[in-house]
């Protein structure tokens, strides 16, 4: 079955019920990202077990061959000089030894379920069957671990301090500094791996993809950076598609990009490599979504809650009330002392009731009546639901 004819039936594997598990029904499960709170760890953890089963390639191993070069091993040496200062890279490497949650292999494994969801094109079938495994070919493997390359050089690099900005509590400057350089030379350590795994594939189109996609991360997140700790930047007017634009950049363009190369690498025509692009574009624009949403729904805040000035809800809301009434507002909350963004984005009503407001929208198994099944209101609807139902939460 092609990739085109499992898209069309997936919201038939979302919303069916009873004991038959199949791969979509995986995969749906995995896609959600931990998208619904009332999961808990240990199901968590059995989903991605299982879709390690489908693949047939634990997750945990896809950039082991790169963790265990001796080049990398040196520079762990290294990192353990860190240990005792409060360097971000000390934090990031901790997250990459011992992933309790599962997370951060979760970009290759998705590459390897829709590359398995695919299977081989017509033109491929008998050329390479013998190169697959699993249903996988050894290179949509290759691009799996060259994806999590990507993302974990990146998660590297994001952990570089900016010295300008320290204080007295963060420790010694010398600490910094060197644990910069070493977040740099591991970061550069990771890409170039990812470089030479992409030579390897011998594909100029697959290569152009990854590499507009590491051109889009990198753009996304120096404006992340040049935004999120600015004072004056609470008033910008920023609308939900100057958000989106962003947040593909940041968070969905390696998703988006390595799921088409797996369709390109398989040799499947262009109408189902965009078909896998907006999968993966819609698929981490909602895990983004679901992130952002996570300090309006906590039951208790705390001072070290993380709050985004550009998440989602914010956007909305700014949006929804318009640009006067949206400075007027802010400028009371200071007015007031110190701002305390949390508790002021907490406060508002309605934030808790999303959860239900999407269950109760129209879902696969009761879809609008002017909707195919394989329209592309199925693909985007967790990402645009949240984009219309949240005005009417802060009202």
């Amino acid at each position: 079955m092609s990739l085109r004819q499992l898209l069309l039936r997936l919201p038939c594997y979302l919303g069916a019920s009873g004991p038959r598990r199949g791969p979509l029904d995986t995969i749906s499960s995995v896609v959600s990202w931990r998208g619904q709170s009332s999961r808990s760890p240990a199901h968590w953890n059995q989903v991605v077990s299982e879709a390690e089963k489908i693949v047939g390639y634990p997750t945990s191993f896809m950039s082991l061959r790169c963790l265990l070069s001796d080049e990398l091993s040196n520079i762990a040496m290294q990192v353990r000089k860190l240990v005792g200062t409060q360097h971000p890279l000390l934090t990031t490497a901790r997250g990459l030894v011992h992933d309790s949650q599962n997370n951060l292999q979760l970009r290759g494994l998705v590459v390897l379920l829709i590359s398995k969801a695919a299977g081989p094109s017509s033109v491929n079938a008998s050329c390479q069957s013998y190169d697959m495994a699993s249903g996988i070919y050894s290179c949509q493997r290759s691009l799996a671990e060259i994806t999590e390359l990507i993302h974990t050089a990146l998660l590297v690099h994001r952990g570089i301090v900016n010295l300008d900005e320290l204080q007295s509590s963060d420790g010694p400057l010398k600490d910094m500094q060197f644990g910069n350089k070493i977040a740099i030379l591991s970061g550069d350590f990771l890409l170039a791996n990812a470089c030479n795994g992409l030579a390897l594939l011998q594909n100029t189109k697959v290569v152009e993809l990854l590499a507009s996609a590491l051109m889009d991360l990198v753009q996304g997140v120096y404006h992340e950076n040049s935004t999120s700790a600015k004072e004056n930047h609470i008033t910008d007017d920023i609308g939900i598609l100057t958000w989106k634009k962003q947040t593909f950049l940041s968070h969905g363009a390696l998703l988006a990009k390595s799921c088409q190369a797996a369709m390109e690498l398989a040799k499947h025509d262009a109408e189902v490599q965009d078909m896998a692009f907006q999968y993966g574009k819609h698929m981490a624009m909602s895990h983004k979504i679901n992130s952002d949403l996570q300090p309006f729904i906590k039951e208790k805040t705390s001072d070290s809650l993380t709050f985004n000035l550009n998440s989602a809800p914010v956007v909305l809301h700014q949006e929804f009330l318009g640009r006067d009434l949206w400075i007027k507002q802010i400028r009371e909350a200071q007015q007031k002392g110190r701002l305390d963004y949390a508790k002021v984005w907490v406060s508002l009503n309605g934030v808790q009731r999303l959860p239900g407001i999407l269950r109760s929208l129209p879902g696969p198994q009761n879809p609008p009546q002017h909707s195919s099944p394989g329209s592309h209101y199925y693909c985007v609807r967790a990402s645009t639901q949240v984009e219309v139902h949240l005005p009417c939460l802060f009202n």
